[in-house]
């Protein structure tokens, strides 16, 4: 009788069907999809375009437009690699770009660092510390987001000088420092909010001070949003070129954008060095967001919808 019963049971549980999965958090729809793939389309065909021009004759660039290269593969008389060695080394323009490409490493990784760690001393500031006007305060910083960076170039250009430090690298740091700090602290300042505060409570009753519940605690839970202003600021002080032509100008410390800028001469003499001196100069922004680009959709998300 029980056995029966145990048939009957699994016969019944096996016609309920299962219910169908309307997909996981990953899915998409085909109309988003084909979006996407339109978007990256749109993104790619400038950069292979760039990268053919890059490997052409000055004769085939002025000849015809990079598609006609891959209609004709096969025509050597159009491919040449000095493009690239003249880049890199000395050319018709004068412009060194390899001591350009120096030269931005120089200004882009500490205007790049700096600012993250005084934003990050800051944001923890203004979430876990108690002090009188803190609201305000983070109020003028954020304001000054909407202040465009142009207003302020000429008293920095005319204090610099008064300083004697305008065309040294130190003037290029502040400049970015500066212009980029409102943006890290309310990046920073909103992540933090959305961390649990049972753990900073913990750490208190356990005799920590600000600076190790800070260093060892915030910091490596803060990973997300610090590599997520890390590639806009990365990005942005690499890609310059207004800040770095007025406080540095051109010269020995000459970085890739105005070298870029001022490659092709006066009259277009160096004009095919363009897509392959540009091309260059992309490769470390992209190699710096895909070795970051993990982080950056949760450090922007994170404290954004609260529960």
């Amino acid at each position: 009788m029980s056995t029966t019963a145990a048939s009957a049971q699994v016969a019944t549980t096996a016609k309920v069907k299962a219910p169908k999965s309307k997909g996981g958090p990953g899915s998409a729809s085909p109309l988003v999809k084909v979006f996407l793939l339109l978007l990256c389309v749109l993104w790619m065909v400038p950069v292979l375009g760039l990268l053919i021009s890059s490997f052409r004759t000055r004769d085939a660039q002025f000849a015809s437009g990079w598609w006609s290269a891959i209609a004709n593969p096969l025509d050597f008389t159009q491919w040449t690699m000095n493009n690239y060695a003249q880049v890199m080394g000395d050319n018709q323009s004068g412009v060194n770009m390899g001591q350009a490409f120096l030269n931005s490493f120089i200004v882009t990784v500490p205007a790049t660092i700096i600012p993250i760690l005084i934003a990050a001393f800051a944001a923890y500031a203004f979430t876990f510390m108690e002090w009188k006007g803190r609201d305000v305060v983070f109020v003028i910083i954020v304001g000054l987001l909407v202040v465009p960076n142009q207003v302020a170039l000429l008293p920095l250009l005319k204090l610099y000088n008064q300083l004697h430090i305008s065309g040294t690298f130190p003037a290029v740091w502040l400049a970015h420092i500066g212009f980029g700090m409102p943006l890290a602290v309310y990046i920073l300042r909103n992540y933090m909010s959305s961390l649990p505060r049972a753990v900073i409570e913990s750490a208190k009753i356990d005799g920590a001070s600000h600076f190790t519940t800070f260093w060892r605690l915030i910091m490596p839970m803060s990973t997300p949003a610090l590599a997520s202003f890390a590639i806009f600021q990365f990005l942005w002080v690499w890609n310059d070129l207004l800040i770095s032509l007025i406080f540095l100008g051109r010269g020995e410390n000459t970085i890739a954008t105005v070298a870029l800028q001022g490659m092709q001469g006066q009259t277009g003499q160096g004009r095919e060095l363009i897509p392959s001196a540009g091309f260059v100069t992309i490769v470390i922004p992209i190699l710096v967001f895909l070795s970051l680009q993990r982080y950056f959709i949760r450090g922007m998300t994170s404290g954004a919808v609260k529960g």
